[in-house]
């Protein structure tokens, strides 16, 4: 491990001792900080909150303070004390989870950029087999500290790619689940145009697939987050679209992010055009 992987992670572990509460109210200066610094994040949060019809300084201010709460709150959800996911995260829609898995057939666990999307997979992995599809960081020093943080809790790790979604595959036939970020934007040929808030984005079909090969069914997730570091609740909804089209999936998202809107990461580049793709 290179050393400043080594030093990150321990800056982490030392992090990962402060209260919730504490990681937000400094995660909300940290938000403000990088909207001021990065003019291209700036530029996007603004534009994508526009287009999905929020035009209210509330919403814009809030998801500012959101998102940085997000970066602050992945150290204590990676390398805090397992036994604490019981304590910080509530769910009253488990029930959805187990008739799901009573039809006696695999589940895919849809998990948006929304709230704090990583405790969703490490609540659900302390339940059931999951394995979790993951695209490498473009820092290769910081793949050992996700893998890490990622399967403390038995969660199983996939790469975006072939082998990745075999595994996948083979987990679904083995009826367990398997989890998604189904708003992240898909390399070129894994993917179709659809509209996204009313914009179209090239959008992962992946999904879809899994669903038609193996006849899964679809439980979108979302953790939202608790004011005043009173931790997450967990919500669950299943999807009953079949076959799940590219424009389906993205309703979906668009009907969760619609609960807590300021806690959707608006700052993520959610219509880029991959490299070699025909934009319609």
């Amino acid at each position: 491990m290179p050393v400043s992987t080594t030093v990150l992670h321990a800056v982490l572990l030392i992090t990962a001792r402060m209260p919730l509460a504490a990681l937000h109210f400094f995660g909300a200066g940290l938000g403000w900080l990088i909207y001021a610094a990065s003019p291209t994040y700036r530029r996007r949060l603004r534009e994508n909150l526009l287009l999905a019809g929020y035009h209210d300084d509330p919403t814009r201010r809030a998801a500012i303070t959101e998102a940085g709460k997000g970066l602050a709150e992945l150290a204590r959800i990676w390398f805090g004390p397992e036994e604490e996911l019981e304590r910080i995260v509530r769910c009253d829609d488990w029930a959805v989870v187990e008739a799901a898995r009573a039809e006696g057939r695999g589940l895919i666990f849809l998990t948006p950029h929304l709230g704090c999307f990583e405790v969703s997979a490490l609540y659900g992995a302390r339940r059931l087999p999951l394995t979790a599809l993951y695209r490498p960081p473009k820092r290769a020093g910081l793949e050992p500290l996700m893998l890490a943080g990622r399967t403390r809790t038995s969660a199983r790790l996939a790469p975006a790619t072939l082998s990745g979604v075999r595994q996948l595959i083979k987990a679904l036939k083995r009826g367990e689940a398997v989890g998604i970020l189904p708003d992240q934007a898909p390399g070129v040929g894994e993917g179709e145009w659809a509209d996204f808030f009313g914009k179209p984005a090239y959008t992962m079909t992946l999904a879809g697939r899994l669903q038609q090969s193996t006849g899964a069914a679809v439980v979108m997730a979302f953790a939202e987050r608790l004011p005043a570091g009173a931790g997450y609740q967990l919500h669950l909804r299943r999807i009953a679209a079949d076959p799940l089209g590219a424009q389906q999936l993205n309703r979906a998202v668009e009907d969760v992010i619609r609960i807590r809107p300021a806690q959707y990461f608006w700052g993520y580049n959610r219509y880029k055009k991959p490299a070699g793709s025909n934009k319609e």
